[in-house]
């Protein structure tokens, strides 16, 4: 599908795109970069690119596709740094999970002759660096892309049909609307997963090592989510703030309102909940995002 493949970060999503790339013979050539030489030696060795560049305007030079793996939080000075030398015709996405501020820091950098058109690929495991990757990440998965208004409709549909290439299931969205919808789904968990697992490990003092020796199914899912990489999440909380704001503001509305059902013995507010809830989880089995199988049908080292 591609002359030349560049990719900017060779994490566990870059070095999965790579696996997958190479797997499905998408692409003729891949050219890496990232920040350490250390990260770049072990992409050599593992044979994830044809070349490995010291900076990403060698990577991406002759690229005609370009998918930035670093955190959202460097987009403006890469965008910078590859702007002026993104061939014409070049299509620049992402895997970032905020999107609205990947296009406004990556548009004001970007040639009229080049396409942008962010994506996030909703894969991944609570594991990360380049020998973290694997050909499969992908495959029956979601990937949301998220083209600016005017973005050429031939780029959008060229990524659409390289996606899918890779296993994925695609979506077109408005970048806010895709940032609202993840802050739900994706990030608020996150953040509360981080705090619970962070009130715990206050508590591992006073419970004398009893609060991880006695951990319960409930407490080990979310220790697994706040084992997920910290420089991208945070990066993903400083760039989607209003829509996580928004979210977190109705979820301590809700967690009040629990509160005040189990302070005043309202048996029939719990069950009530508990039941809409469980029928969201019956409804997520059945749309094929997860399995009824016991640990919900998680392969450990292989779950979102």
């Amino acid at each position: 599908m591609f002359d030349r493949l560049a990719l900017i970060g060779v994490g566990l999503i870059g070095s999965s795109i790579a696996h997958a790339v190479r797997k499905h013979g998408l692409a003729s050539e891949i050219v890496a970069t990232a920040r350490s030489a250390e990260t770049r030696e072990t992409v050599a060795r593992l044979g994830l690119a044809d070349r490995v560049t010291e900076t990403a305007a060698e990577a991406v030079e002759g690229a005609d596709l370009i998918i930035l793996c670093a955190p959202v939080g460097v987009f403006s000075a890469l965008g910078a740094e590859i702007g002026p030398k993104l061939a014409p015709g070049a299509i620049l996405t992402d895997v970032g999970s905020v999107k609205s501020a990947v296009v406004n820091d990556l548009s004001p950098h970007l040639p009229d002759h080049a396409h942008l058109v962010p994506g996030h690929p909703v894969a991944g495991t609570e594991e990360s660096g380049p020998e973290a990757g694997f050909a499969e990440l992908f495959e029956d998965r979601w990937c949301i892309l998220t083209p600016p208004a005017g973005t050429d409709t031939k780029a959008t549909d060229t990524l659409k049909d390289f996606w899918e290439a890779l296993g994925s299931r695609v979506e077109i969205m408005e970048p806010g609307h895709h940032d609202l919808v993840l802050a739900i789904t994706s990030h608020v968990p996150h953040l509360i997963a981080y705090n619970i697992v962070g009130t715990a490990a206050d508590l591992e003092e006073v419970t004398q090592s009893e609060v991880i020796k006695f951990s319960a199914g409930g407490f080990r899912d979310f220790t697994r989510i706040a084992a997920s990489d910290p420089t991208m999440w945070r990066d993903v909380f400083l760039n989607n703030k209003d829509a996580v704001l928004e979210m977190l503001g109705r979820f301590s509305e809700d967690l009040t309102a629990l509160q005040r059902a189990i302070r005043w013995d309202d048996g029939d507010a719990l069950y009530t909940l508990f039941s809409r809830t469980r029928e969201i989880r019956r409804n997520i089995v059945e749309a094929g995002q997860d399995s009824p199988a016991p640990d919900f049908g998680r392969t450990h080292g292989q779950d979102d």
